[in-house]
């Protein structure tokens, strides 16, 4: 009975929570951020138009943070989707197919969007 409980027990996966709690609290700050960024850009006087758009976009400044921003996302998505998945979908083959399809579809959305970021 000694063996079940206290410094013997294994404990698989230990302070994975904490990890993907500070990333879901970092990346969440980061988008915050950006989106302070993006509104004072917006609030800014003149009309609202593609070329107001592109010259948001134009400073390296933007779009690093746009970079940094659009990782930042796929990541949160991918530890959000990641603990939905092994909280509700039992079968292990399953769980896995959709954790790997879902790696695949946030790294082509991050792609696709850090391509248009870069194309302006």
């Amino acid at each position: 009975m000694a063996g079940t409980y206290g410094s013997k027990r294994l404990v698989v996966g230990a302070h994975y929570g904490s990890r993907d709690w500070l990333v879901q609290r970092v990346t969440a700050a980061l988008m915050a951020l950006f989106t302070l960024a993006l509104v004072v850009q917006l609030l800014l006087p003149g009309e609202l138009g593609y070329d107001r758009w592109a010259g948001i976009f134009a400073s390296q400044w933007m779009k690093v943070l746009s970079f940094v921003v659009i990782v930042s996302l796929a990541w949160h998505a991918w530890v959000g989707m990641r603990d939905i998945w092994m909280d509700y979908v039992k079968p292990v083959g399953v769980r896995l197919l959709l954790q790997v399809f879902t790696i695949v579809w946030l790294v082509g959305c991050a792609g696709w969007a850090v391509q248009v970021l870069w194309r302006l």
